[in-house]
């Protein structure tokens, strides 16, 4: 897979970057990674994509290559800055039709996008996207006010979390198999450990600082469901059969209040595309490109 580097200096003063093929004239695909994670993180699943699509891959603030930025812009700024993004890069792709894929916290920024554009992508797969309940919104919200929010438990997980390894080999060692990397790949896992992780002179370093990490657990996106009800492009959300609770009843609750919004459980947890990149990439291209 042949990726090329791009950056843009966004409207919020800092410069995000990510990675595109050349144009080839196939229809390109819009992706945005889980929090924590970067585009490359997912090889594997892209790879297989890249048979089909022309690839553009965003890294969030703070995330990837892009730049820390300073405080965390929220999801809702983080949505429109990958919108910037793309309308300034996608000339390269001339007229070819797009098309969006998100995971996780870039599957919710992916519908937020859907909803502030929705002329800009023709079909849109969201894999496990972190879709807070009102009620969980309502919750966070209340947190926040209170001074509470950095406590919620996968924010303070973030926080705990160890960001510096003698080498890469020790980080592999370290957490191969492990928390939210059971059950992925080698490939996916290696993909992981050459991406997420930067050289410094503690030796290998986290990319995406545990803070940062802690930011996005601990907010939320504004006007979450108002926002979802507007999304009028035709999208199939694919989560994972042992991913959190939440998600599925939110998916069941979206497709049941927008005709847009369609289905389907997929074997694995919350980073199923990991665990099974192959049947993940086959089941996005079925539903983006309307092929068996």
């Amino acid at each position: 897979m042949n990726l090329q580097p791009w950056s843009h200096e966004c409207s919020a003063g800092f410069t995000l970057r990510g990675w595109h093929t050349p144009a080839s004239g196939k229809p390109v695909l819009h992706f945005l990674h889980g929090n924590g994670y970067c585009g490359r993180v997912y090889t594997p699943l892209l790879q297989r994509l890249a048979e089909d699509f022309d690839l553009w891959l965003c890294d969030v603030q703070g995330h990837g290559e892009s730049d820390h930025g300073g405080r965390f812009h929220g999801w809702n700024r983080s949505a429109e800055l990958a919108v910037e993004a793309f309308e300034v890069g996608r000339g390269i792709f001339g007229s070819a039709p797009c098309f969006a894929l998100g995971h996780s916290f870039g599957g919710v920024l992916t519908s937020l996008m859907l909803a502030q554009q929705p002329q800009l992508f023709q079909r849109a797969v969201l894999l496990d996207p972190v879709l807070f309940s009102p009620a969980m919104i309502g919750v966070m919200a209340l947190s926040d006010v209170v001074g509470l929010s950095r406590r919620t438990t996968l924010a303070s997980k973030a926080l705990k979390r160890r960001s510096s390894w003698q080498d890469r080999a020790a980080a592999h060692a370290a957490l191969h198999g492990r928390g939210m990397f059971r059950g992925w790949t080698e490939e996916a896992f290696s993909a992981y450990i050459q991406h997420a992780l930067k050289d410094s002179d503690k030796g290998a370093e986290l990319r995406c600082r545990p803070s940062r990490e802690a930011d996005i657990f601990s907010s939320f996106p504004k006007r979450l469901w108002p926002s979802l009800g507007k999304v009028t492009t035709p999208t199939q959300v694919l989560y994972g059969q042992r991913s959190y609770p939440f998600v599925a009843k939110s998916v069941a609750r979206w497709c049941a209040s927008n005709a847009q919004v369609s289905a389907h459980v997929m074997p694995g947890g919350h980073c199923f595309m990991q665990e099974q990149p192959d049947v993940s990439a086959a089941r996005v291209v079925h539903f983006l490109l309307q092929r068996d």
